[in-house]
């Protein structure tokens, strides 16, 4: 198995892409802001689960990454927020996106709760 067969992180490619397409209509004078944040965190978080994974050898290491994308995920929440609070985004779309962002953070949590079952060699 290689991170790219993880669900989560399968999951949080899958959201980054659709952030990535439905940012290319926000205004051009948030190009350097939210646009620009929204598609960082959106991105550091399938980043963050590839790290964890091959971390997997140091248990602290695989959980803290995990950690650090899972922080990610919450602030792509944040800017999702602000996204749909400025009316670029639909309510649709902000509900549909949230979703899938939530969804890609109790995978985190699940990863992080079940270290043994991505290969991470835990003390018992």
């Amino acid at each position: 198995m290689n991170f790219q067969d993880l669900f989560a992180y399968q999951k949080s490619v899958s959201l980054s892409m659709q952030i990535l397409e439905i940012s290319t209509q926000f205004p051009k004078k948030e190009t350097y802001s939210l646009t620009d944040q929204i598609r960082r965190s959106s991105r550091s978080v399938s980043a963050a689960i590839a790290e964890a994974y091959r971390k997997r050898n140091y248990p602290r290491h695989f959980a803290s990454k995990l950690a650090d994308g899972d922080a990610e995920n919450s602030e792509t929440q944040v800017w999702l927020e602000y996204a749909y609070k400025c009316q670029y985004l639909a309510e649709g779309s902000y509900k549909k996106l949230m979703i899938e962002s939530e969804e890609v953070g109790k995978l985190i949590n699940y990863m992080i709760l079940n270290p043994k079952k991505f290969g991470v060699k835990t003390e018992e």
